[in-house]
């Protein structure tokens, strides 16, 4: 990979290798873009391949996290940091102390938080040495368990795109497929059962669909069948890459909405989508709840406040809407568009970002 190519391609700003030989660290932290603000995004520890496989992988995550921070309106940019290691087996006090320092010594141009493969219990020794860190624990005044308030957003965010399909934002009455019942989808599905949807649910984790059944009188059908069952609303809420040339002829659905990333396996399945007619909410627009709920710790957390900017995921969604209607395009495209605009303009008016708590706590967008 030629790095200053691809940065220059993609408009990156700064990456940052760290290392430390006494605690073993060997990190990578990438900030893709601070227009809008310090760039947010989770620290993630894993087994790469190679140096080069965790480099494709920081990079790749900043530029999202980027999009998503922009589309949801908060004034953060975009950034993201890889622990190459075990995280079965390589953790330390020493290492996540090391990496701490070394975000300490960014002075406020990145903040991490948690991610695949690390931990609140991992937030809290980072903490340690620094203060640019979310998802520590509640007694530090973090929000705790971001799962439902990420389920909210996703759950306006159905809603927003039903109004779109059906001129009603109501999901009474409407079946529901959801794919994967995990912590933040069985908080979906509660929101959707006490609004009176039909759910039919499915799991590799039988005990997960178990709980869906006994506590919303969910049906459920095997992990494979999810994409053709007969219903209103597809919401992936699992892995990524679900919506592909092998499904897209399966699906009996008019919405697709869910919790799960990048959903679509490459970007010619949202054409074919838009081509086809369904009603598809960008994942990084709907699913921003986390984001938003992390990014109020910033501010000294509170709850409601948190809960207000959730919704606004609602208008978000009509926002792409009316942007892929406005230029014929894709919605996955035209969330991208809308990201794009509203970081143009506030680029017009401010430079690369610099140290302003002003910066820091006017979350409001």
């Amino acid at each position: 990979m030629k790095l200053f190519e691809y940065m220059e391609k993609y408009d990156y700003e700064e990456l940052l290798f760290c290392q430390d030989k006494a605690s073993g660290l060997k990190a990578i932290i990438c900030i893709h873009d601070t227009t809008l603000g310090p760039a947010l995004g989770g620290c993630r520890m894993w087994t790469y391949d190679s140096e080069e496989e965790a480099i494709e992988d920081a990079l790749r995550l900043a530029r999202g996290m980027t999009y998503k921070a922009a589309a949801a309106g908060l004034n953060l940019g975009g950034g993201k940091s890889v622990i190459i290691g075990d995280p079965r087996k390589d953790k330390s006090e020493a290492l996540f102390r090391s990496f701490g320092r070394f975000v300490q010594g960014l002075n406020g141009r990145y903040i991490t938080a948690e991610d695949v493969g690390t931990t609140v219990e991992d937030m809290d020794i980072i903490h340690e040495e620094t203060d640019y860190v979310t998802g520590i624990s509640p007694a530090f005044g973090s929000s705790g368990n971001p799962s439902p308030v990420t389920a909210y957003g996703v759950y306006k965010g159905m809603k927003a795109t039903a109004k779109q399909a059906w001129g009603d934002d109501s999901l009474e009455g409407k079946t529901i497929a959801v794919q994967g019942v995990g912590n933040v989808a069985y908080n979906l599905c509660r929101y959707l059962h006490e609004e009176g949807a039909r759910l039919i649910v499915t799991d590799i984790n039988k005990e997960a669909v178990r709980r869906a059944v006994e506590a919303f009188g969910a049906e459920t059908v095997d992990p494979d069948d999810i994409y053709s069952v007969e219903c209103d609303i597809f919401a992936p809420c699992a892995l990524g890459g679900v919506i592909n040339d092998e499904t897209i002829p399966k699906l009996k659905a008019r919405v697709i909405a869910g919790a799960a990333n990048n959903v679509l396996r490459e970007e010619r399945h949202g054409d074919l989508l838009h081509e086809m007619g369904f009603y598809y909410a960008p994942d990084y627009v709907i699913n921003a709840g986390g984001l938003i709920n992390v990014a109020d710790e910033l501010l000294g957390y509170n709850r409601d406040r948190a809960m207000k900017k959730v919704e606004t995921i609602y208008d978000n969604i009509e926002k792409v809407f009316e942007i892929s209607r406005r230029d014929n395009i894709p919605t996955y495209r035209a969330a991208d568009r809308m990201a794009e605009e509203r970081i143009q303009a506030i680029k017009n008016a401010r430079s690369t970002f610099l140290q302003n708590p002003k910066n820091i706590l006017n979350m409001k967008g």
